[in-house]
């Protein structure tokens, strides 16, 4: 059964055997925003840049989903690894519902705020037009991201990480094929443009609930008729006591970019479009680590629930070894082809001359962040979101915006700096963290 096996296959075997597909499913869905922004930089420049006014609102989105996940999953696991099937049952449930509030408030934004918040970003009525269009097809038909999120979460907790990779994969394919075709049009299909690009993207999402509900109903180790469900407000609250911390740790990669974007345009035109790209490269290089985490943190918490601390222990070293690998090549690939990358998205000689030392800096962090991302997952996981959300807000705010400030106003061609700045100090917090964690949580248990 699956709890035997996230209970008794050797540790390493068992994060791999659970991550690899989360990583892989996440690689695609890196490379098809990459694709998406690319097509719609062909259309125009306006097009882009309503899109990128937009995509706030959609990390935003994906923050709420994963950190909700967060929650689902640690609770899931552990009750599994405890053996209490009803348990596991009504957190599966319970999590639907709340996945569907979610698309509720997403959806309010749709109808209501759209419009209005590209307005409050841009005075240009082209760029405001092409982005409400965006973010009302993206938010109102969000019912596809939320409940694709669900379904993959209670698969990945219940020990089964291909459904994950199938429900996100195949999703993430149809949205490749139906960009060009939506966007420029195609035989008897008009070309439809930004338009085209939020269907392209709904309807990947779309098709991903419809698998991820198919696997889900054959699932033989939870009872998940919906004809007795009444909301708990107990669970529902330990859900959110877990995945809020990480809701609001997720998020921080929104309110990190308006601050860098707000502080680095005091000093450089460049700048703004540089980030821009940086965080559409980053996502390459941070996605595979993220799905690390989407396979780490059901095992961490099953082993939790089980107080098996020498299997718990075997996994976080066994993650922060992969985690450190993945990021060390990211930092090769940006020190050795940044040009490469700045071409990708029509970077002039001026934006070239700057952005290629500007990335270079940055990718110097990286192996710190893959430290820090890692253990924050293992305290997701062990109940210490708190200690996460602590980590999270000294990279993503507290030490990176007053760094960047700092160093832009001594000198703009340093201010990148901010980024290994912060993600050095902000390792050695979570070290010490992990040290506490171990004391306090992991000591007590058993060496099994």
């Amino acid at each position: 059964m699956d709890e035997n096996k996230m209970g008794t296959m050797p540790a390493r075997r068992l994060l791999l055997h659970m991550a690899w597909p989360m990583m892989l499913s996440m690689f695609i869905q890196a490379l098809y925003n990459m694709v998406d922004s690319m097509f719609v930089s062909w259309m125009s420049g306006e097009a882009f840049q309503a899109l990128a006014l937009a995509y706030p609102v959609q990390m935003f989105m994906i923050a709420v989903c994963v950190g909700t996940g967060v929650g689902v999953n640690a609770l899931l696991s552990r009750r599994l690894g405890e053996q209490d099937r009803a348990g596991a049952s009504a957190v599966a449930l319970n999590g639907v519902f709340v996945y569907l509030l979610s698309w509720l408030v997403f959806l309010l934004f749709g109808l209501f705020l759209a419009r209005p918040f590209m307005g409050f970003f841009t005075c240009d009525p082209l760029i405001t037009d092409y982005g409400g269009i965006y973010l009302s097809i993206v938010t109102c038909c969000s019912v596809g991201i939320t409940m694709q999120f669900a379904t993959a979460r209670i698969l990945l907790a219940t020990g089964d990480p291909l459904g994950p990779m199938i429900i996100q994969g195949i999703g993430a394919v149809l949205n490749l094929i139906l960009d060009p075709l939506l966007i420029f049009g195609c035989g008897p299909v008009p070309p439809l443009g930004v338009a085209g690009a939020a269907l392209a993207t709904v309807s990947g999402q779309l098709l991903g609930m419809t698998v991820g509900f198919f696997l889900v109903s054959g699932r033989k180790d939870l009872s998940l008729s919906p004809r007795r469900f009444r909301p708990s407000g107990d669970v529902i609250r330990e859900i959110y006591r877990i995945g809020l911390p990480a809701i609001v740790m997720q998020s921080l990669a929104t309110f990190m970019t308006l601050g860098l974007n707000k502080i680095m345009a005091l000093f450089s035109e460049s700048a703004v479009f540089i980030l821009g790209v940086y965080f559409k490269i980053q996502s390459f290089i941070f996605m595979p680590v993220f799905g690390l985490n989407n396979g780490l943190t059901p095992v961490v918490g099953y082993n939790y629930g089980a107080r098996s601390r020498g299997r718990i222990v075997a996994l976080i070293r066994f993650a922060l070894e992969i985690g450190v690998v993945i990021m060390a090549a990211g930092t090769l690939l940006l020190a050795l082809f940044p040009h490469r990358f700045l071409q990708l998205f029509h970077a002039e000689s001026n934006v070239l001359a700057t952005g290629v030392s500007a990335l270079r800096m940055i990718s110097s962090g990286f192996v710190f962040a893959g430290v820090s991302v890692i253990l924050c997952a293992a305290f997701q996981a062990m109940g210490a979101s708190m200690l996460s959300l602590a980590v999270s807000l000294s990279r993503q705010l507290v030490l990176i915006l007053p760094a960047a400030l700092l160093l832009g106003h001594f000198s703009p061609r340093f201010m990148w700096l901010c980024f290994p700045i912060a993600e050095l100090l902000s390792c050695l917090l979570a070290l010490l963290f992990y040290r506490k964690v171990y004391r306090e949580k992991l000591v007590p248990m058993s060496e099994r």
